[in-house]
C-alpha cells in the first residue's frame, strides 16, 4: 500500500517521503514506534482484489466430484498433522499449502460444493472437521470481502491450524461429552498458549495464518484470551477468526448436543456484538452466508422440510435449490424432490436442526 499518512495516540504525522509498504517488517518498525493508524493512497497503491471475473461459476454436479476428492486428501492430512505430526519438533507446511490451493481454487469455482459437503458432520470428529470448517468458511467469508487468491490460500492455512494447541490438551478433557468443569474449562483455554510453540516450529508461516490461530478466542472488549488484546489490537483477519470459529462451533454436531440451525446461530452471535465480535463484520458474514445457507436444514410454507441444495446463479440466498424428503405435517419421510424456489410460490419459514428428524439424515446429504 501506498502510505501517505501516520497516526499514533497523540497526533497525526505527515510523512516526508511517501511511498509503498513493500515488507511486514516496515509494518512491525512502524507499530515499534507506536503507531496506530496509517492513510493510504489507493490510487497509487499495489493492492491485489479478488475478481470473480476470473472464475466463471462451475456447475454445482461437476465440482462436487473435485471437492469431494479435496476433502478426502485434506482430512488425511489434517489428521496427520494433528495427531501425528505434532509429536516431531518442526511441522511441515508444504502438504497444507497444496491442499489449500486446492480448496481455494474449488471455492472459486463453486462455493456451495465445499459449503454442502462440510454439513456433513460426524459426531466423534469434531477437531478434524472444525479445524477444515473453519478455513474453508474464512476462504468463502474472505472472498465476499474481496480479498485476493493468495490471501485466501492464507486464511485457509489459518484456519487448518487454528486450534492446533489442542493436540496438547488432556484427552479426557478434550472429548468429554458434557459441559466442562470450570477448572477443565481453563486447561482448556490453554490450547492458545500451547499452540504458540507448535507454530513457530512451522517454516515461512504467514502472520496472516498465525493471527487466525492466535486471535481467534480474543474480545473486542479485552476479555478474551490468551493475551486480552482489544479493539484495533485485533486484526481484521483475527476478527473474522473469531466470527467463524463460532458459527462453526454453535453449527456443530458433538457427541453430547445437537447442531443449531445458522438462524439460531446468528442471532445467539448478534447479542456477542459489540463488546466480543465485531458488528460490522458479523453483518458482513451474514450477507454471505445467509440465514439459509447451503446444507442446512429447512422447511417450507407448505409443511415439507430438507435440505438448502444450491444458491441460485445470480447468488441470491433467500431463494435456493432446496432437495426436500420429509413432511413436518404428518412426521413422515417422502420422496426426494427437488424445487428451485425461484420459480415457485413456496418460501422458507424456519431454520431446523437434526434433533427435528427422527432418523439420521446424513444419506441426505451425499451427492
Amino acid at each position: 500500500m501506498f502510505l501517505v499518512g501516520l497516526v499514533d495516540k497523540k497526533r497525526k504525522i505527515k510523512v516526508t517521503n511517501p511511498g509503498l509498504v513493500r515488507s511486514l517488517d516496515v509494518i512491525e518498525k512502524l507499530k515499534s514506534k507506536g503507531i496506530i493508524k496509517v492513510t493510504i493512497d489507493l490510487d497509487k497503491s499495489n493492492i491485489a482484489v479478488f475478481d470473480s471475473k476470473h472464475y466463471p461459476t462451475v456447475k454445482l454436479s461437476k465440482e462436487i466430484h473435485r471437492a469431494k476428492r479435496l476433502l478426502i486428501e485434506t482430512k488425511e492430512i489434517v489428521h496427520q498433522l494433528l495427531y501425528a505430526g505434532c509429536e516431531s519438533h518442526e511441522l511441515d507446511l508444504q502438504p497444507i499449502n497444496n491442499v489449500a490451493k486446492g480448496l481455494v481454487g474449488s471455492i472459486n469455482s463453486n462455493s456451495d460444493a465445499l459449503l454442502s459437503l462440510t454439513s456433513l458432520r460426524t459426531k466423534d470428529a469434531y477437531l478434524l472437521e472444525h479445524s477444515i470448517n473453519v478455513g474453508v468458511l474464512l476462504v468463502a467469508f474472505g472472498r465476499h470481502l474481496g480479498f485476493s487468491e493468495q490471501m485466501l490460500e492464507k486464511l485457509m492455512i489459518g484456519g487448518i491450524i487454528h486450534d492446533i494447541g489442542k493436540t496438547k490438551v488432556d484427552l479426557s478433557v478434550l472429548n468429554k461429552p458434557a459441559k466442562l468443569t470450570d477448572a477443565e474449562f481453563e486447561h482448556m483455554k490453554q490450547h492458545q498458549v500451547l499452540s504458540l510453540p507448535l507454530l513457530k516450529s512451522i517454516n515461512d508461516l504467514s502472520p496472516i495464518s498465525m493471527d487466525v490461530s492466535t486471535m481467534h478466542h480474543e474480545k473486542l472488549d479485552g476479555k478474551g484470551y490468551p493475551l486480552g488484546l482489544k479493539d484495533d489490537q485485533i486484526s481484521l483477519v483475527g476478527r473474522m477468526s473469531s466470527i467463524v470459529d463460532i458459527y462453526d462451533a454453535l453449527t456443530a454436531r458433538r457427541v453430547y448436543k445437537e447442531g443449531m440451525s445458522p438462524a439460531k446461530a446468528f442471532k445467539i452471535m448478534i447479542t456477542l456484538t459489540p463488546f466480543h465480535l465485531d458488528k460490522d463484520l458479523l453483518r458482513k458474514f451474514m450477507q454471505k452466508m445467509g440465514f439459509y445457507p447451503v446444507g442446512s436444514l429447512i422447511e417450507l410454507s407448505d409443511g415439507m422440510a430438507g435440505l438448502v441444495w444450491e444458491t441460485n446463479v445470480d447468488g441470491d440466498n433467500s431463494m435456493p435449490t432446496v432437495k426436500l424428503f420429509y413432511s413436518s405435517k404428518y412426521k413422515a419421510y417422502r420422496d426426494v424432490k427437488f424445487v428451485d424456489l425461484a420459480k415457485s410460490k413456496l418460501t422458507i419459514t424456519k431454520g431446523l436442526s437434526t434433533s427435528d428428524f427422527p432418523k439420521d439424515i446424513a444419506p441426505y446429504r451425499e451427492h
